[in-house]
């Protein structure tokens, strides 16, 4: 037994309970089903375009780059066309998220390695799980589809994002990374990242890449 099994043990012990008790698990369960919501800003309680812009806005200010197109189908271009822009090599490495694989990626020139970064890669793009208009976030979750080194070790960070996945508040993306994964099932992290990594400690002289990407660029699909 674990100390941690013990410490629990101990517990129901002393209160005269079993870990197995059924209604016990069911009252514990409906309280956090009818647990009363928190404050929430009300910037974030739009809908439709206007929560589109208000996500464009938001991630601008934070000194990220947006760009919108139509469908997946043209991401890839979209992707090298702000590389060749930006002056930067025609390189990108992904994890095995399959809708980046799905892209036709083989109509651009950009040389695609996959996996996750060991710190020498450039360029990375990634697949959010969705964003947050409010505050212009990024909700990124860990995994072989889109690992974590890839939000921080590369210079240049581009996310994609569908249109459809963009929330109002934090709290409705929450509620939706815990129906699609569920209890047992839940990534090991989730990072919310607003713009590119930035720091002003020294001094308090803005400097960009202090602890990640100098760059972060955002291409929303709006299908």
């Amino acid at each position: 037994m674990s100390a941690r099994d013990e410490i629990f043990s101990n517990i129901r012990r002393s209160l005269g309970v079993k870990g197995s008790d059924t209604i016990r698990q069911q009252i514990v369960t409906d309280r956090l089903e009818r647990a009363p919501r928190g404050v929430m800003p009300a910037r974030g309680q739009v809908s439709g375009e206007e929560r589109l812009a208000l996500f464009r806005l938001q991630a601008e200010s934070s000194l990220a780059t947006v760009t919108e197109v139509a469908s997946p189908a043209e991401v890839p271009q979209s992707i090298a066309l702000f590389l060749r822009n930006h002056n930067l090599p025609a390189s990108l490495r992904m994890g095995d998220d399959p809708r980046l694989a799905a892209m036709p990626w083989s109509e651009t020139t950009l040389d695609i390695s996959h996996g996750v970064s060991e710190g020498s890669d450039l360029n990375a793009v990634s697949h959010a799980f969705g964003g947050v208009a409010e505050t212009g976030t990024l909700v990124m979750v860990s995994g072989a589809e889109n690992p974590s080194t890839l939000n921080f070790l590369p210079d240049n960070h581009i996310v994609v994002v569908s249109a459809k996945d963009i929330a109002g508040d934090y709290e409705s993306v929450w509620n939706r990374v815990r129906f699609a994964f569920g209890k047992g099932g839940m990534p090991r992290t989730v990072n919310w990242i607003t713009g590119p990594s930035r720091s002003g400690d020294i001094e308090q002289t803005m400097l960009l890449g202090a602890h990640g990407p100098r760059r972060l660029h955002v291409v929303v699909v709006r299908d």
